[in-house]
C-alpha cells in the first residue's frame, strides 16, 4: 500500500479515532470496540503508554497510525514498529520524507495560513488543522477558500454535534480523540456501549 492508497483509505473512512488513553490495556480494548463499530483504521498517540509496543500489536489488525510524532528519532521507530501514518500536531522538517520512504502517509499540523503552506510544502499528505476547536468550523471554511486544493483534517475538541459542521466547512477527514469513546462504559467493561457510541460517528 503506497502513501497515496493510504491517504484514500484515511479519507474513505472519514473518521480518525485519536488514542490517548491512561493504559495500553484501555487502548486495545478501545480498540476492539472501534473494529466491532466499523473502524480500519485508528491513530495511537505517542502519549499513551506503551505506544510503539500497541502499534505493533495493532497493525496485524488494522491500519494503525501513530499520533503526536514530535522528532525524527520517535518517526523513525514508530515506522519501525508498524505505524502506516506518522501524525504530529506542527512541522518537524523531515517527518513527511521518512514517511514516504517507507511508504507510508504523513498529516502535518497546522493552524495559521503560513503554517498549512509549511505542512503542504514539507509534503504533507493531508493537512491537520490543530487545534480545530480554537478556530471551529469558521476557521477551517477560511482556511480552505485560500487553499482549496488542500486535503485537511481538523482535530481536537471535534464531537457528533459539530462533526457535520467540519465536513461542510471543507474538511476531508476529521481526527476525533477521547470523545469517540464512552470512557465510563470502557471502565466498567461496557463494551457493547462503547461500541454503540463509536459506531454513532460512523453513520
Amino acid at each position: 500500500m503506497s502513501a497515496t492508497e493510504i491517504r484514500d483509505r484515511l479519507i474513505a473512512q472519514r473518521v480518525i479515532p485519536v488514542l490517548r488513553l491512561g493504559t495500553s490495556d484501555l487502548t486495545e480494548r478501545a480498540v476492539a470496540c472501534l473494529i466491532d463499530a466499523g473502524f480500519s483504521t485508528v491513530e495511537i498517540t505517542m502519549t499513551t503508554p506503551g505506544a510503539l509496543g500497541l502499534i505493533g500489536r495493532l497493525s496485524r489488525r488494522l491500519l494503525v497510525g501513530a499520533g503526536t510524532v514530535l522528532d525524527m528519532e520517535t518517526a523513525h521507530r514508530s515506522l519501525q514498529a508498524g505505524a502506516r501514518f506518522i501524525v504530529s500536531p506542527c512541522l518537524v522538517p523531515g517527518l513527511a520524507g521518512e514517511a514516504h520512504v517507507a511508504g507510508c502517509a504523513a498529516l502535518i499540523g497546522g493552524f495559521t495560513p503560513g503554517e498549512v503552506l509549511a505542512a503542504h510544502r514539507e509534503g504533507a499528505d493531508i493537512v491537520k488543522v490543530f487545534p480545530a476547536s480554537s478556530g471551529g468550523p469558521e476557521h477551517l471554511r477560511a482556511l480552505h477558500a485560500v487553499f482549496p486544493a488542500l486535503l485537511f483534517c481538523p482535530t481536537g475538541g471535534i464531537s457528533l454535534d459539530n462533526l457535520q459542521a467540519y465536513f461542510g466547512a471543507g474538511a476531508a477527514c476529521v481526527g476525533v480523540g477521547n470523545n469517540i469513546i464512552d470512557q465510563g462504559a470502557l471502565a466498567a467493561g461496557d463494551l457493547a456501549r462503547v461500541t454503540d457510541r463509536a459506531r454513532a460517528f460512523l453513520s
